[in-house]
């Protein structure tokens, strides 16, 4: 796999999230929110562009008149998250060891 770095993906939270559902099917959103240590309104805001891009699917789903959100990542997301981090595994690899 070619490595390409990915200024959506970089940001540190949004790093994070796409990390974090690259190792299951989908989270809800409390889920995430609890696992990042933010509150709604910055995972709302790390979300959105990463959605915007096709890398996440949000997906609302109403149970008991509760608004249940849950986020994929996509096979774009997949894809551009595991080129990003063979493009951050190609920049350090050329690093010297102190």
């Amino acid at each position: 796999m070619r490595g390409v770095f990915d200024e959506v993906i970089h940001a540190p939270n949004r790093l994070r999230i796409t990390a974090a559902l690259s190792t299951v099917e989908s989270a809800d959103f409390s889920t995430m929110r609890d696992l990042l240590g933010v509150s709604d309104s910055v995972l709302s805001k790390h979300v959105k562009p990463l959605g915007e891009a096709g890398y996440v699917n949000i997906t609302k789903t109403v149970i008991d008149s509760h608004v249940r959100t849950s986020l994929a990542l996509t096979a774009k997301g997949r894809k551009a998250y595991r080129a990003h981090i063979e493009a951050l595994r190609a920049i350090t690899a050329n690093m010297g060891e102190d």
